[in-house]
C-alpha cells in the first residue's frame, strides 16, 4: 500500500509547478482529479519541448500528468460548479496555481472551500506572493529566475546573466508545495483540521539560494563574484568547476589544491599553499589546471584522483548516462502508454518506501476522459433509479 492510498487529489492548477506538486501526490498513492476547462483544458496540453506531441498532446503534459484522471467542467457555468463542488465535499487535498484572487472570484478560494469541507488541505502557488507590487505579475519560470537573482550566478564572471536551462522555479515550488501538504496532512490526521498552504516560485528561488544569500547578508552586502574561468560556485575558491581533458571534461570538487598538485603532478600548484588563497587566486590557479587537465584523457585522470579519494567524476552526456550501469541499476525510466498510442518512456518517482519505488504505468488522461465515471461514482449527476 502506498502511503497517501485513500486520499483523492483535486488538481485545479496547469502547466508545470502544481501539476508537478500533484504528480508526486499521485505517484505516492494519492488518486488525482485533474479539473479542466472544457475545449482547451490545461494550456501545458499545446506546450511542446521540441516540438514533441503523443496523441494529440505535448510530450511534456504525459510528462507530468501521467497516473491521473480527467474531469472537463467550465467553472463560471453554474451547473458544471456544482458538480466541482460535490467533488470538493469528498477530496482531501486541493491544488490550484492562478493569479492571486482568480480562484476567490469563482467562488473557490481557500476561505469559501473551507466552508465546503472544513478538513481539506488547499495548496495554493503564486508567481510573487498575495501581497505586495509583484502580486499581480506573470509567474513565469524565466521571468522569476530573472528577479531572484539566480541567474547572476550562473556563467563566468565576463557572461551576462545565465538562467537555468530548465523549469528551476516550477519543480522546487511543486516540490515545496508537496512539503507543506503532507504536514498538513499529519497534522489533519492527529486533530483533524485541514489548512492553507501557500508557497511561491520566487519564494522557492529564494530558498534555493540560502546558502548564497546568507553569505551575502552576513558579509557587509559583498555581492558574489563569478569566476573568470570555469565558475561552479560565486563562493568556492579553487579547484571547484569543470576542466577540459584531452578527449572530454572533468569535474572537481571541493579540495587541497596542494594534494591535488601532487596527485595531477603539477609543482606549480605548491606555490599555493595558503588556504585563503584558493578563493582569492581561484582564477590563477584554474588557469594552472585548464592547460595542465588538457594533457591527459578524463579517464587517465579519474584513474589517478578516485583511489586517492579526490572529490572528482567525469561529465556525461545523457547518451552516456543512460548507457552506464550506474544509471540503469536506478531504474529511473519507465514506459507508459495511453489506449490507441505510442507508448512512451519518462522519469519515475525518485522516492522509496520500504525499499520499494513507487510504480505506475497509467497515462496521461484525455481530456475529459473520466467525466462519466466520475460523475457516477461521486454522484455528480442524478443517477436513473
Amino acid at each position: 500500500m502506498n502511503p497517501l492510498e485513500g486520499l483523492i487529489v483535486l488538481d485545479f492548477s496547469q502547466f508545470l509547478s502544481g501539476p508537478s506538486a500533484a504528480l508526486r501526490l499521485a505517484d505516492l498513492g494519492a488518486r488525482v482529479i485533474k479539473i479542466e476547462r472544457p475545449d482547451t483544458g490545461d494550456s501545458c496540453r499545446q506546450l511542446s519541448l521540441h516540438n514533441l506531441i503523443s496523441d494529440g498532446d505535448s510530450v511534456l503534459f504525459h510528462t507530468i500528468n501521467r497516473n491521473k484522471e480527467s474531469y472537463a467542467a467550465n467553472l463560471k457555468d453554474l451547473a458544471d460548479l456544482t458538480k466541482v463542488i460535490k467533488l470538493i465535499e469528498q477530496a482531501d487535498v486541493m491544488i490550484e496555481n492562478f493569479r492571486p484572487g482568480t480562484m476567490d472570484k469563482l467562488g473557490l478560494g481557500y476561505e469559501q472551500v473551507k466552508q465546503i469541507n472544513p478538513k481539506i488541505v488547499y495548496g495554493s502557488i503564486s508567481g510573487y506572493g498575495k501581497e505586495g507590487p509583484w502580486k499581480n505579475k506573470p509567474g513565469q519560470d524565466l521571468l522569476v529566475q530573472s528577479l531572484s537573482g539566480l541567474a547572476y550566478l550562473n556563467g563566468n564572471a565576463d557572461q551576462p546573466p545565465v538562467p537555468f536551462a530548465l523549469a528551476a522555479a516550477d519543480m522546487f515550488t511543486g516540490a515545496h508545495l508537496v512539503q507543506g501538504i503532507l504536514a498538513c496532512l499529519v497534522r489533519r490526521g492527529r486533530t483533524g483540521i485541514g489548512g492553507l498552504v501557500e508557497v511561491s516560485l520566487l519564494e522557492s528561488l529564494l530558498d534555493f539560494q540560502f546558502e548564497v544569500l546568507t553569505t551575502y547578508l552576513n558579509d557587509g552586502g559583498q555581492a558574489p563574484e563569478r569566476s573568470s574561468i570555469n565558475n561552479a560556485h560565486a563562493y568556492l575558491g579553487a579547484p571547484y568547476g569543470i576542466y577540459e581533458t584531452q578527449d572530454g571534461y572533468l569535474a572537481l570538487a571541493m579540495g587541497s589544491v596542494i594534494r591535488l598538485g601532487e596527485l595531477l603532478s603539477c609543482p606549480a600548484l605548491a606555490a599555493y599553499g595558503d588556504p585563503k588563497s584558493w578563493f582569492l587566486e581561484r582564477d590563477a590557479i584554474k588557469r594552472l589546471l585548464v592547460e595542465h587537465l588538457q594533457t591527459q584523457t578524463t579517464q587517465h585522470w579519474l584513474n589517478v584522483l578516485e583511489p586517492a579519494d579526490y572529490w572528482c567524476a567525469d561529465v556525461f552526456t545523457w547518451e552516456k548516462l543512460l548507457a552506464h550501469e550506474g544509471f540503469q541499476a536506478l531504474e529511473m525510466v519507465h514506459e507508459i502508454t495511453r489506449p490507441g498510442s505510442e507508448s512512451l518512456l519518462t522519469t519515475r518517482c525518485p522516492l522509496r518506501i520500504n525499499g520499494i519505488r513507487p510504480h505506475s504505468t497509467k497515462w496521461a488522461p484525455s481530456l475529459g476522459e473520466n467525466n462519466a465515471e466520475l460523475e457516477q461514482e461521486f454522484k455528480l449527476v442524478k443517477v436513473n433509479g
